[in-house]
């Protein structure tokens, strides 16, 4: 006996290529959880590293560790979307302490839609220049893991302080 499958139109190519498209959509999740993990990993090292704590706070709560540095705003509770943020982080807001990030705002790149031209006067000094790619993955870590949040609980600290889980000994 003779047993027939009928394995459509395109013949066994086809079904083959339909089961490895199916594959790979069924990974995408995965794949884009694992890119989205390593941004926000990026903008947590960028944030620790170009000074935002400083004026912000380990936990962008506002609650700087050093009052040599002016006060940050709290990001915890910030209504700024995506585009608000970026603008903050590469032009920085005159006046209020935030300095601009970005090497080139005011002079290369428009910001707040003023002429190209020298940079405000009372804009603070930024302790480093970031790349766009870094402003996007600080803005990466802020919202997968700053704003909206809340208290600060034991284990965002003991994330933050990775290397010296004894500074979360107030949280719980």
């Amino acid at each position: 006996m003779v047993f027939k499958t009928k394995i459509g139109k395109h013949g066994l190519r086809g079904s083959i290529a339909l089961l490895v498209l199916t594959i790979a959509v069924a990974l995408l999740p995965a794949a884009s959880r694992a890119q989205n993990d390593a941004n926000v990993s990026a903008g947590l090292w960028t944030w620790k590293t170009s000074g935002c704590p400083d004026c912000h706070g380990p936990f962008a709560d506002g609650n700087q560790e050093d009052d040599d540095y002016p006060a940050g705003a709290d990001l915890r509770t910030t209504r700024l979307d995506s585009e608000a943020l970026k603008t903050t982080i590469r032009c920085g807001r005159v006046g209020t302490g935030m300095p601009a990030f970005e090497d080139g705002a005011y002079t290369i790149h428009p910001c707040y839609g003023r002429s190209l031209g020298t940079a405000p006067d009372n804009l603070q000094p930024t302790p480093r220049k970031l790349t766009s790619d870094e402003i996007d993955a600080v803005i990466a870590y802020l919202q997968a893991r700053i704003i909206g949040r809340g208290r600060i609980t034991r284990e965002e600290c003991v994330a933050y302080y990775d290397d010296q889980p004894d500074r979360c000994e107030d949280y719980h």
